[in-house]
């Protein structure tokens, strides 16, 4: 078996019209599903979700936003018994994802034209791949990233 890419990564969100605002409009990406409860009508193997969907068909159920071919952000509608997001790093588990661009300097200048606002400068980490961090609106932090001609992602190490 080979993996050939890292497909999503997926948020709950209560800010679903802002959050799809930030990854099309700042961001660039496109969104591509849009699925609905109605879609679960005829699931007899998904109980609660039926449920769910014979309750309120037209309920948004994911939204997935192409960032690169294929790979997206996905987004489900925040339930209203789950905790807000602990902050950037406080606990074991998740902690960001990172999207690779051939310019980063190039990149920056576009998406601070768009509105978006970086939390650190451009810098080269020790892996020698030029990063830059940021968030979206729910708080979920990113990086943006190039690779060099010495990143370690690519060479590996001795």
């Amino acid at each position: 078996m080979e993996y050939k890419s890292m497909m999503h990564v997926a948020f709950y969100t209560a800010r679903m019209e802002e959050m799809i605002d930030f990854y099309t409009r700042q961001m660039g990406g496109q969104v591509k599903v849009v699925m609905r409860y109605e879609s679960y009508l005829e699931r007899d193997d998904r109980p609660e979700l039926q449920a769910l969907a014979k309750k309120d068909p037209q309920r948004l159920f994911y939204v997935y936003i192409e960032l690169a071919p294929l790979q997206f952000i996905e987004l489900f509608e925040a339930r209203p018994d789950q905790k807000p997001h602990a902050g950037f790093n406080q606990q074991v588990g998740y902690s960001h994802f990172a999207l690779l661009v051939d310019d980063i300097f190039a990149a920056r200048k576009e998406l601070e034209h768009r509105g978006v606002t970086f939390t650190t400068q451009i810098s080269k980490g020790p892996s020698e791949t030029y990063q830059m961090w940021c968030h979206d609106p729910d708080d979920n932090y990113f990086e943006i990233m190039q690779f060099t001609e010495n990143s370690v992602q690519i060479k590996g190490m001795k």
